[in-house]
């Protein structure tokens, strides 16, 4: 029995709408899991080829085995994985909420077909919440589009057509705990309010006909990204020189990277300011979110 799963890319925050706004992107990681044999093996081309565990240690193998659990269905003694990994590692655009939901997703859909086990969707983001910690990656990962979470819920909106995310990728890392630990406990309620009102501002900004001085006011952050520059000095550098030219830029996830708005009167002003080392990629959102298939259906 063999599935396919495949997850997008996602950037969160978007700026101020730290740990509740994620934009899915169309980037995708492709996993084909099957359960059987003595022994779990997993195959990985792309990112973290010859860096990520290939065996029972691996984030997916783990979080299908805690899906098993979860659904109440007995644990396969080998599951075998072959990845192809596109999303870049530790860049700030979920590659573990990818891992995460490829491996909640793909052990509903086999327990389903062997068993007839039903995990429905709100629990499966429950789980991949829980298992990432917050829902601002997996919530766009599994539903596509923008999507909006908090404690008990998502909803899901569509980015309208004219706003094309560009992500910049740098050549370094930065793991999301070495850039939360940078977080203060505490800030200060000017900006706390700041960053509600873009954040609102930020919503009705990407769903309606682009503006870029509304877009530009929207993505302006108080509350995480400028605590995270030491970190990611380049990162934050381009981000202002971006912003100082009028592009709506912000840091992607936890970083470093950035990512752009680009609209039809900015899409000409990112590339001249990003060094040679970093890589450009212009992306479509992705409307939908994680896909599950059964090859021989396909």
């Amino acid at each position: 029995m063999t599935v396919l799963v495949r997850t997008p890319a996602t950037s969160a925050n978007l700026g101020p709408g730290f740990d509740t706004l994620g934009l899915a992107l169309d980037l995708h990681d492709e996993v084909t899991a099957s359960i059987g044999g003595h022994q779990t093996v997993v195959e990985v081309e792309g990112a973290g080829a010859g860096e990520v565990d290939t065996g029972e240690g691996h984030l997916i193998v783990r979080t299908m085995r805690r899906t098993f659990d979860e659904i109440g269905v007995a644990q396969p003694e080998g599951i075998r994985l072959t990845c192809v990994n596109r999303i870049p590692h530790a860049r700030g655009l979920g590659s573990s909420s990818a891992a995460i939901v490829a491996g909640v997703l793909a052990a509903r859909a086999l327990a389903e077909r062997l068993s007839g086990a039903v995990f429905d969707d709100d629990k499966t983001l429950a789980l991949a919440t829980a298992i990432e910690g917050h829902p601002d990656n997996v919530a766009p990962c599994l539903r596509g589009g923008l999507t909006i979470s908090w404690d008990s819920g998502v909803r899901r909106l569509t980015p309208h057509a004219d706003i094309r995310p560009v992500v910049l990728i740098p050549p370094f890392r930065l793991s999301t705990e070495e850039a939360r630990g940078l977080l203060p406990e505490k800030v200060p309620h000017s900006d706390a309010a700041a960053n509600a009102g873009r954040a609102a501002l930020l919503v009705a900004a990407l769903t309606a006909q682009p503006d870029t001085s509304v877009l530009l006011a929207a993505t302006e952050d108080r509350l995480h990204q400028r605590y995270r520059a030491p970190a990611m000095p380049q990162t934050a550098d381009l981000v202002e020189r971006l912003r100082s030219k009028g592009v709506p830029a912000v840091v992607s996830g936890a970083g470093p990277t950035v990512l752009a708005f680009s609209t039809p009167d900015t899409q000409d002003l990112i590339e001249p300011e990003v060094g040679i080392d970093w890589q450009i990629q212009p992306l479509n959102v992705d409307p939908s979110g994680a896909t599950v298939q059964f090859p021989e259906t396909r």
